[in-house]
């Protein structure tokens, strides 16, 4: 019979009456009939799936109003499963017959229940009459036993009718190889909450519901339940598990974890392991292959919800849109403004450096200026050390390393994709843990396996601790009252592509010891911090994206020592990433945008290693350094901030090196006194300084208290957890002086560098360009403060400005090209061997009280003196170099006050060019000199490194200045 005789209409409707077998006999028939008969997958085949009183909707219980991909595939993966029990097969042949002629036995159906023809009236005796693989069915009502059963046959009971119709309430105790029990509604007996417990033997449970009760797996024996439902604090206990499927149940109401996975797999297997394994990987090859099924619930405006190469950037601006934006901090992230790019309230304090008299340098500027603008004697000086420097371009969110799919991850990480293969302990798979205490707890290394579940509404969802391991793989976890996934006590593992957010305390809580690997996450929308890592916990956390968090995305504390590498951390409430006490960690290559406090916040003794990353587009500063705060601070992209590209407290002990700090909105790098609590940085939409050098977070000023580390309550002693200090720095010398050396800091709205500090600073080796306010300015230094070899250059202000009573060393540096004084000086200090030329103004404008060498420096001032010295300076000017600036110019090059006997003024030259080819920087060349010019930049070295800190090692060089100076040579 040919299918084209009648439309494919009429024969649908033809097969729609076939029964399963009949229809599997069809597709036998041509390739035609067989297209025919799967064409029936959204009729036929969806109501004999729906139809089968061993199975649920396919996407219970997660989301049954979701239509699976395929009925028909669905009906063929239930069929599969529920035969497992049935596949030991030394079993099922007749033992009386020849090998060769070896038949399947006949199985018997006994009836138990009021039925027509009779039956027997107790389970009991059902049982004891069964043999072997025979079929024990249950008709409506409840049925209970007084002492525990014990099944010593392989058997199948099953109840009749639906779901609810067939009650026990009996202890089964399964001695047998092997038993099958469906459709049936399990509640504790009156002796026992458990109502069944096996500990050789496998138990296959399809379509049950538990009501408080318990079920009890102990290895070698092996569980594989589908389509179960365990209410009421209903719980499920495997000890020593090889291998258990838990598949497509639901979990709630327990007031304890509603699985608990405990001890190591033990080494002998039962006859069902192969099987189970031969399953578990065909369900992690279905998950793997297909899409992604965590939903985007809870999710910000479905930031996240795009690919895995590539973080959705709605919210990121050019360079020109963000100045222009003003935050909203109630309601909205930005909004847009009109006029000038600078905060309100900017304007004044931007230039003016606070604390120095500006408005008297202009007023005395007119007298000491030709009125010449133009000149014809112009010193080259383009070729100087840093050249390099001055042609960094600010990177735009296409220059953003794109996130790393768990494929690629994979590839690269051993370890990982060994875990992402394993198959061992207990297997969750498409459950539903909503409405109790906890979802899943490990201990004692015992082993899991977590796919595409659901976690909602529990205290928390996984707790892994006691050198367990887990692999969990694609589950949502959202509305835990504490943290989400907590990993205690050495506690390992891969968590890869989950969705977790809107948790009432930390997404991730890593502690004491745990060392997973989280990849290819969305960790969004908490109320807390997204990642915690803490009490010597460490981790790989790669290629994740963690945003929308109320605290930090990720805080690193109590000896907290993680690698942190190429994640998207974004739109955070409050820091990016967050070192504190006694914190460490590698960090690179990361993206942090948008963040509303620092992109990466470092007080109270964090040490992390922070490198190559992109920090950008945040609300408020881009690194922030507070009190204590250490750590090397290299390779960065700093740019497009709000607030300074770097601030820092002078009782920290940072090392910033190689960094691009640039187009920030107010400060390149600030280095403030930790004393100083009015500071020009507080204004309206940042913290104050007490915040600042406190950490207050969000939460800790809504719930008036700092932020409780202790889970669920308990109290922790912290003491045994972490390592003493010495044993912290035993590897490494201990760091005495900041340092900033070999950054670009260039094109910030306010001053480059500026330092308000009652500790010392060397500042070795930077391009201070194109700012806005000064490129150098020093407003308070109770200690030495080094500026050695940078180049400071066409500044909007003075090139650098020392005011009283500061201590300041400059040697070796280029200050060329600024709108204002090259070097504007009323401190006591060193200016040694500095090239300052082509300035607006004076070239070295020495005044007040200033205890000062000016010791052979070139000097050039295009509209001023080369070197003025006033008032009542103290010191010596001697053998300084001043190229002649105007070819008219009748003015001395060296302003003195004759009346001040102070300062001595000695041997200085003033050189008048031959010929205009001469006129050049000679012998040698325009500082700064690069001593090492084939060194690599620190954006080039290798990212990946281990987790094993830097040594750095400090080395001191003798300085001529008044106490004994040191320049800060960085050997990594």
């Amino acid at each position: 019979m040919e299918v084209g005789s009648l439309p494919v209409e009429l024969w649908r409707l033809i097969l729609a009456y076939l029964p399963l077998p009949d229809l599997g006999r069809c597709c036998l028939v041509c390739r035609a009939w067989r297209e025919l008969i799967l064409s029936l997958d959204s009729t036929r085949w969806r109501q004999l799936c729906l139809g089968c009183p061993e199975c649920r909707h396919p996407n219970w219980p997660r989301r049954p109003h979701l239509p699976p991909v395929s009925w028909r595939e669905a009906l063929r993966q239930h069929a599969l499963a529920s035969r497992t029990w049935t596949q030991n097969g030394s079993d099922l042949h007749s033992s009386a017959c020849l090998h060769l002629f070896r038949r399947r036995k006949d199985r018997r159906v006994w009836h138990v229940g009021t039925v027509p023809g009779g039956g027997y009236e107790t389970l009991r005796g059902a049982l004891a009459a069964a043999g072997p693989y025979d079929k024990v069915v249950l008709h409506a009502g409840v049925y209970e036993e007084q002492v525990e059963v014990s099944l010593k046959v392989p058997v199948e009971i099953i109840g009749i009718g639906k779901l609810g119709d067939v009650s026990l309430l009996v202890s089964f105790d399964q001695q047998c190889p092997t038993a099958r029990l469906c459709n049936l509604v399990f509640m504790p007996a009156w002796f026992s909450p458990v109502v069944y417990k096996t500990s050789s033997g496998h138990v296959q449970l399809d379509n049950c519901n538990f009501e408080g009760c318990q079920l009890h797996i102990r290895g070698p024996g092996t569980c594989q339940a589908r389509f179960c439902s365990f209410a009421q604090g209903s719980s499920a206990h495997f000890l020593g598990v090889a291998i258990s499927l838990m598949d497509s149940c639901e979990f709630s109401g327990g007031d304890s974890a509603s699985v608990t996975v405990e001890g190591a797999p033990v080494s002998e297997r039962n006859w069902a392991f192969k099987h189970l394994v031969a399953l578990a990987k065909t369900f992690t090859m279905m998950t793997s292959n297909g899409p992604t099924e965590i939903s985007n619930q809870g999710g910000k405006d479905g930031v996240g919800a795009g690919s895995r190469g590539n973080t959705p950037l709605e919210g990121v601006n050019t360079m020109e849109d963000w100045n222009k934006q003003e935050v909203d901090w109630e309601t909205n992230w930005a909004k847009q403004k009109g006029g000038d790019s600078l905060l309100s309230g900017q304007d004044g304090t931007m230039i003016e450096e606070d604390g120095m008299d500006t408005s008297s340098e202009s007023s005395e500027e007119d007298d000491e200026q030709d009125s010449e603008k133009s000149t014809g004697l112009k010193l080259s000086y383009d070729q100087h050390g840093l050249a390099h420097l001055s042609k960094a371009d600010t990177p735009d969110s296409s220059a953003f390393p794109a996130l790393l799919s768990l494929s690629a991850e994979l590839q690269r990480d051993a370890e990982a994709r060994e875990l992402a293969a394993s198959v061992q302990g207990c297997l969750l798979r498409r459950c539903l843990l909503r409405d109790g205490k906890g979802g899943v707890h490990l201990c004692n290394h015992g082993q899991a396996r977590l796919e595409a579940n659901v976690f909602r509404g529990l205290s928390y969802a996984v707790r892994c601790i006691q050198n367990a391991k887990m692999v969990m793989l694609r589950n949502e976890v959202c509305g835990c009252k504490a943290s989400g996934v907590f990993l205690r006590l050495s506690a390992q593992g891969l968590i890869a592509e989950n969705n977790i957010h809107s948790n009432g305390e930390a997404g991730l809580d890593i502690r004491k010891g745990a060392n997973p690997i989280i990849l290819c996450n969305r960790i969004h929308s908490g109320l807390r911090s997204g990642i915690v890592v803490l009490g010597n916990g460490r981790g790989s956390i790669r290629s994740n994206q963690i945003y929308g968090n109320k605290e930090a995305g990720v805080y690193i504390l109590f000896n907290g020592n993680p690698v942190v590498s190429g994640n998207h951390i974004f739109q955070g409430l409050a820091a990016g990433i967050a070192v504190n006490e006694n914190g460490r960690g590698l960090i690179t290559e990361n993206v942090i945008r948008q963040n509303q406090w620092g992109g990466a916040d470092i007080r109270r003794g964090g040490d992390p290693v922070l490198r190559n990353n992109y920090i950008c587009y945040g609300y408020s500063d881009g690194v922030v350094v507070g009190e204590r705060g250490r750590g090397l601070i290299e390779g960065n992209h700093i740019y497009g901030n709000r607030g300074c590209g770097v601030w820092v407290m002078s009782s920290s002990l940072p090392q910033l090196i190689g960094n691009h700090i640039t187009h920030n909105r107010m400060y390149g790098l600030a280095v403030f006194c930790r004393k100083d609590t009015e500071s020009a940085v507080s204004r309206e939409g940042y913290r104050s300084l007490q915040e600042r050098e406190r950490g207050v977070g969000v939460g800790e000023r809504d719930r008036g208290g700092p932020e409780n580390f202790n889970e669920e309550g308990e109290l922790m002693a912290w003491e045994s957890d972490i390592d003493s200090e010495d044993e912290r720095f035993s590897s490494r010398r201990p760091i005495t002086v900041a340092l900033v050396e070999n950054n670009c800091i260039s094109h910030n709205g306010a001053v480059g560098v500026y330092v308000k500090s009652s500790e010392p600073l060397n500042v070795v080796a930077n391009m201070v360009n194109s700012n806005r306010g000064a490129g150098v300015s020093v407003v308070q230094s109770a200690q030495l403060i080094r500026l050695v070899g940078n180049c400071v250059l066409s500044n909007g202000w003075t090139g650098v400005a020392v005011d009283r009573e500061c201590r300041v060393e400059l040697r070796g540096n280029g200050v060329y090209g600024n709108n204002c004084h090259g070097v504007c000086f009323r401190g006591d200090g060193l200016i040694v061997e500095n090239d300052v030329v082509g300035n607006n103004a004076v070239g070295i404008r020495v005044m007040d009280n200033a205890d000062v060498k000016v010791l052979r420096n070139r000097v050039q001032a295009l509209r001023g003196y080369g070197i003025s010295v006033k008032e009542r300076v103290r010191g010596v000017v001697q053998e300084n170099l001043v190229y002649q600036g105007h070819s008219m110019s009748t003015k001395t090059p060296i302003r003195t006050n004759a009346q001040n006997l102070e300062c001595v003024v000695l041997n200085n030259s003033l050189l008048t060019p031959r010929s205009q080819a001469l006129w050049a920087l000679e012998n040698p060349p325009p500082r700064p000199h690069n001593s090492n010019p084939s060194s690599v930049t620190p954006s080039t070295l290798p990212a990946h490194l281990a987790i094993t800190m830097t040594n750095r090692i400090t080395a001191s060089v003798e300085s001529g200045c008044h106490n004994n100076g040191s320049i800060f040579c960085s050997i990594l």
